[in-house]
C-alpha cells in the first residue's frame, strides 16, 4: 500500500507540470489517471475479496477523491505555489478521506487485511506529519 500511496502521489504530482508544460494533453491525463484508479480498484477487489457493491463504493470513492486531489493540486500549480509541503499536505489531506471512507465500506476482516497492506503504515506517517506540522 506503501508502494501505491508513493505511486499514486508521484503519478498526481508528475501528471500537473507535465500538462502544465503542454506536454500532456488533457485527454492523456485523464486517461493516465483512470489507468491508475481502475488499477487500484482491480487490486483491491483481488486482494480484500470485495463485493460487488463495494467494489461500487471503492470505485466511487476513488475517482472522486483522486479527481478532486488532482484539481486541487491543479489549482496550486495554477497558482505557482513551490512549496512541496503543501502539495504533501494537499495529498494527505485527500489519502485521509480515502482511507476514512474505505473504513465505512470494509468489513473488520477486510479492514485489517487493507491495514496491512500499507494503508495503516500510510495513517501513521499522515498522523506523524500532521503532528510535526502543529508543533
Amino acid at each position: 500500500m506503501k508502494k501505491l500511496f508513493l505511486a499514486a502521489i508521484v503519478l498526481l504530482i508528475s501528471l500537473v507540470p507535465l500538462a502544465a508544460q503542454n506536454q500532456m494533453t488533457p485527454e492523456e491525463k485523464e486517461k493516465k489517471l483512470t489507468e491508475f484508479i481502475d488499477k487500484e480498484i482491480e487490486r483491491l477487489e483481488t486482494t480484500l475479496k470485495l463485493e460487488d457493491w463495494q467494489v461500487f463504493y471503492a470505485d466511487s470513492i476513488l475517482n472522486h477523491d483522486y479527481r478532486a486531489m488532482q484539481a486541487e493540486l491543479d489549482e496550486l500549480i495554477a497558482k505557482k505555489v513551490s512549496n512541496s509541503e503543501i502539495f504533501a499536505q494537499t495529498s494527505d489531506k485527500w489519502c485521509e478521506k480515502i482511507y476514512q471512507s474505505m473504513n465505512k465500506i470494509l468489513d473488520e476482516d477486510q479492514w485489517t487485511k487493507y491495514l496491512k497492506t500499507g494503508a495503516g503504515r500510510e495513517k501513521k506517517a499522515r498522523d506523524k506529519r500532521m503532528a510535526k506540522k502543529n508543533d
